[in-house]
Order: C-alpha cells, then sequence, then structure tokens
C-alpha cells in the first residue's frame, strides 16, 4: 500500500489518490441488477399480491439522478422504476459490500452505534514532517522580549491637576435625583434636609493593560476539490513566529487563522478510505430497516367494532406500511446502504494543511485607592479626571505621584506582568491613573442624623442610611 505521508499534488503524475471510477462497482445488465429468479419474494401464505401503488415508485425512477459527486452513489445505468406487480419492494441492490452486523440497529438516542458520523481527524503519523512544527495544539515560545532601554524611559511626566468640587445645592440636587430613581423612596428627606458638612477627597484609580500575542499550530483538514495547494515545492515553511499578520486592533481581545505556507498537501481520505462514502449508520449496508410498523412481522394485530353483529372483531392484517414484507427502505441512504463520507464530503481526498492560531489578548490589572466609607467597586464604573496616562513597548512604573500608594501599586503591576506571560509575547503596554472626586455629606433630617456620597463626573449617589427608603402605602414584604 503507498505511503500516505508523500504529497499529492495537484496536476502531478501520482495518481494513487484519485478516486475510483464508477463507484459503486459496475455489476453486469446495468443498475439496478436483472431481476433473479424468484424476485420479487414469493408471496406469503394468504395474502394477496399487491397492486402497484399509484404514484410510486416516481415516473422518473427512484433514487433520482445524482448530479456529482457530491451525492449518492451515482447509478451505474438507467432505471425505469419499479417492475409491474412488485409493489414496494427494494428497486436497487444495495450498494456497500462490506462487513454487515446480523442485528439491526436500534434507532434511538441512547445508542451510540445509530449516531450520526463525525468528521475525524487524519492520524498524527500520516502527516508530513515539518520543520519548526514539531510542538502542535499548544503555545509556542516567543523570542526573546526586549530588555528596557533608554526608548522606553519616559523624558517627562506631567504634573497632577486638581479635581471639581460640589456645593450644598449641587449634592443636594444629586440627591433628589437618586431618591427620584427609586420608587418607593420619599422625597421629603431629600428636599428638606439640613447639611452640616461637606467633605470633599478624591479616589485613585490606576490601570496597567499589557497587550500580548499568542501563536498555536495545529495540523487541519478539509475536503479536496481542486482548490491550489502550497506545498513544499514552493520553499521551506516560515517559522510560525515569523510569520507576518496584521493585528486587528490594539487592546483589544481578538483572534486570526491563517494557513502556514508550503505546508498543503492532498492526502486520501482515512475515514472512506478515498471511496467518499461510507456504510450507513442506520441500517449497517442493508439498505432496508425493520419496518417499526409492525416490528418487522409484516402483519399488524388490529380490531374493530362491528355494528351489525354487535361485537368486536380482531385479526391479523398485512401490514400496510411495508406491505408485508417486515422490511422497509432505509431513510438516511435510500437504499444504497452507504452515505456520503462526512470527512471528505464526497471527494476521497483532503487537503491537510499547518494552521496557525494567533490570540491577541489584552490583560488589565488596577488598584483603587479610596479611604471614605464608599465601596471601591463603585469607583470602577465611574469617570473621573485622566491625571496620568502612558502607553510605550515597555512601560516604568509611576514614581511621581502624590500619593505613595498608587507609586507603590503601579510598581507591583509592572513588575507582575514583566514575568506573567511567558508564552506570549508582549506588544505593548499602557498605564493609567484617573482621579474620582468623592464628596461625603453628612446631614440631618428631622431627627436623624445620616450620611450619603456624591461620586464622579456622572454624580452618582451611594446614600445606604437614606432615612426615608420606603414611602407610605409601600409594603415591604
Amino acid at each position: 500500500m503507498p505511503d500516505e505521508r508523500q504529497p499529492m499534488l495537484e496536476g502531478g503524475n501520482n495518481t494513487m489518490y484519485t478516486q475510483a471510477q464508477g463507484y459503486p462497482p459496475q455489476q453486469q445488465g446495468g443498475y439496478p441488477p436483472p431481476q433473479q429468479q424468484g424476485y420479487p419474494p414469493p408471496q406469503q401464505p394468504g395474502y394477496q399480491q399487491p397492486q402497484q401503488q399509484p404514484g410510486y415508485p416516481p415516473a422518473q425512477g427512484y433514487p433520482p439522478p445524482q448530479q456529482g459527486a457530491s451525492g449518492y452513489p451515482p447509478p451505474q445505468g438507467s432505471y425505469q422504476g419499479a417492475p409491474a406487480g412488485a409493489g414496494v419492494q427494494e428497486t436497487d441492490t444495495p450498494s456497500y459490500k462490506g462487513e454487515i452486523p446480523d442485528d439491526d440497529v436500534e434507532v434511538n438516542p441512547d445508542n451510540p452505534s445509530s449516531a450520526a458520523p463525525t468528521a475525524t481527524a487524519p492520524p498524527l503519523e500520516k502527516m508530513d514532517q515539518v520543520a519548526g512544527y514539531n510542538q502542535m495544539d499548544a503555545p509556542l515560545p516567543p523570542p526573546p522580549p526586549p530588555s528596557y532601554d533608554e526608548a522606553t524611559q519616559p523624558t517627562q511626566r506631567a504634573g497632577i491637576q486638581q479635581t471639581p468640587t460640589l456645593t450644598d445645592d449641587e449634592a443636594r440636587e444629586a440627591l433628589v435625583s437618586f431618591v427620584a430613581e427609586n420608587c418607593c423612596y420619599g422625597k421629603k428627606a431629600a428636599k428638606n434636609l439640613h447639611i452640616n458638612d461637606l467633605k470633599h477627597t478624591a479616589a485613585f484609580h490606576y490601570t496597567l493593560e499589557t497587550f500580548t500575542e499568542k501563536r498555536t499550530t495545529k495540523w487541519v483538514h478539509e475536503p479536496f476539490s481542486g482548490q491550489p495547494i502550497d506545498g513544499p515545492h514552493n520553499g521551506p515553511a516560515p517559522l510560525p513566529w515569523n510569520i507576518a499578520v496584521n493585528i486587528p486592533s490594539m487592546f483589544q481581545n481578538s483572534i486570526a487563522k491563517v494557513e502556514v505556507p508550503h505546508t498543503a498537501s492532498v492526502k486520501p481520505c482515512h475515514d472512506c478510505h478515498s471511496i467518499g462514502f461510507r456504510r450507513c449508520h442506520i441500517c449497517y449496508g442493508r439498505g432496508r430497516t425493520r419496518c417499526h410498523t409492525c416490528h418487522g412481522h409484516g402483519r399488524r394485530h388490529v380490531s374493530h367494532y362491528d355494528h351489525h353483529e354487535k361485537r368486536h372483531i380482531s385479526r391479523w392484517e398485512r401490514c400496510s406500511f411495508c406491505h408485508g414484507m417486515g422490511r422497509r427502505r432505509c431513510y438516511t441512504c435510500h437504499g444504497h446502504g452507504q452515505i456520503t463520507c462526512c470527512t471528505c464530503s464526497g471527494r476521497g481526498s483532503l487537503k491537510c494543511f499547518i494552521q496557525l492560531t494567533v490570540n491577541w489578548t489584552n490583560h488589565l490589572n488596577d488598584n483603587i485607592v479610596e479611604r471614605t466609607a464608599l465601596p471601591d467597586e463603585l469607583i470602577r464604573n465611574v469617570t473621573g479626571q485622566v491625571a496620568f496616562k502612558e502607553e510605550n513597548a515597555r512601560v516604568w512604573p509611576i514614581n511621581h505621584f502624590p500619593d505613595q500608594a498608587i507609586n507603590q501599586a503601579s510598581k507591583d503591576l509592572v513588575q507582575q506582568h514583566s514575568g506573567a506571560f511567558q508564552l506570549e509575547r508582549i506588544l505593548q503596554q499602557r498605564h493609567q491613573v484617573r482621579i474620582i472626586p468623592v464628596a461625603e455629606s453628612i446631614c440631618q433630617w428631622k431627627d436623624k442624623n445620616f450620611s450619603f456620597f456624591v461620586y464622579g463626573f456622572e454624580r452618582k449617589v451611594h446614600a445606604p442610611d437614606y432615612p426615608q427608603q420606603c414611602c407610605c402605602g409601600c409594603t415591604i414584604l
């Protein structure tokens, strides 16, 4: 048997992988074969020979003529329909010639034998050996990263600006708007409260983004239908990290799949052995299945009420679905006993090549410095003033911020990212500091003291101690 690892190039002289012509094998006397003595099978005793059903089979013959190689096995010779008096017996002989089990296959979801076949990958030992592609289905170590140099060292960093503050009236208006968004909150406390003190602070939000690229390779295949083949005859395959792939967008997750140049070849389909068809998974090549109406007996026990004799009459009748045969034509393969190979789509050959998968990932970590009772996670979802922003191939930690907690967070995260992605190539980094204004209002309504926070440029409100959280007539279950 020829070695399947040798590629079959388009237009070459190697014809050992060409799909055999005239499949299924030619039979004497055309297709279907001539009727033999005793076919159709002799009638069962007590049964009347069925009459030909009107309209069955169709006038153009069954199965209908197929076009191209993608259908069922092409008919050999002409087909003129069933002979007179044949009823609905088989009009063709299954073309599957392989091994057929003795028992029928039970068609149900719990039986894996009756499940539809799925495409499978060729064995790796039949693939070509390509230099530099010995490791498949795993991240490939990137080239050594560049070291920090003067080009990445920031020459000048701007100072930090002050954030805007709120007045008492602006804080009151923010609370009234917050109460209006909650249908059960009362408005009197927001409108009539007395603000005793308004404390202004600022929360700091530091973020570090590292945009990386990861590359993996694997063998893939697709049906060969005459498409161009870029094989080793065009030159050696480039190494995975030497293949140029355009980045769709910086700092956004995306993925791209490309064919590695000069790695393609044409190989015979391993599932159907280059035939284009495989045994039907429902009838196992018989072309017929047991009739589910009569359970393969050919007869059905029926009973009806006779109004003249005023009693129930039971008797055995011939099954009208299989016409007493006990079997019906397989609805999956239409009597051929085999179906189109799902791996090669009936082509008989596969185009195999190495596929490069490039994953771009934006790794983001942040740190929030907020020293009031306001929950830190609320700071992450509001806008503020961008006090510092820097982007480079490698960024240096911040060391000039007035709050030392931000300087330390920047140092820790930059160091963490520098060694966290060993199997990914760092393309770009950027970090920034946002200053979010926070105002804590200490107020009083009637004899109740409470406080609320106004934060962010959107003037969001956090008021867990608001005194009128349930208005009149509202019942809390």
